[in-house]
């Protein structure tokens, strides 16, 4: 497994680190029930925030699912992924997805925000 674990590296770990990707969001992708905001970092690597509230996912266990489900789809991911900082959100209904459907989504995200920074760099 080494090469694919989730230091801290990889995470957003301020309130500062957050508010700089709400405030100069230059990507957004949206997924069912789920949102990705994210900006340059200027580092060699992604790193992740997640923003699941009890508003929008009301279950404890959901949004724990919801939470590990996230980080092992960017830990998996982490070598593919542009050096931006993300911000996941979940949205309303995020909690009626299954874990298939889930990976999917996240999957597929990833997959256009890698694209959408590439496109960006080649302008």
């Amino acid at each position: 497994m080494s090469g694919h674990d989730f230091p801290k590296r990889l995470r957003l770990l301020s309130a500062g680190d957050y508010r700089y990707v709400f405030d100069h969001a230059a990507f957004k992708v949206h997924g069912k029930g789920l949102m990705a905001l994210a900006c340059p970092n200027g580092l060699d690597h992604p790193r992740l925030g997640l923003v699941i509230s009890k508003k929008n996912v009301r279950k404890a266990v959901d949004r724990n699912r919801l939470k590990r489900l996230t980080r092992e789809s960017i830990r998996l991911q982490q070598h593919s992924l542009p050096a931006v900082d993300i911000v996941l959100l979940a949205r309303r209904g995020a909690d009626g997805l299954d874990n298939a459907t889930l990976h999917r989504q996240l999957f597929g995200m990833w997959r256009r925000l890698e694209r959408d920074v590439r496109k960006s760099m080649a302008s």
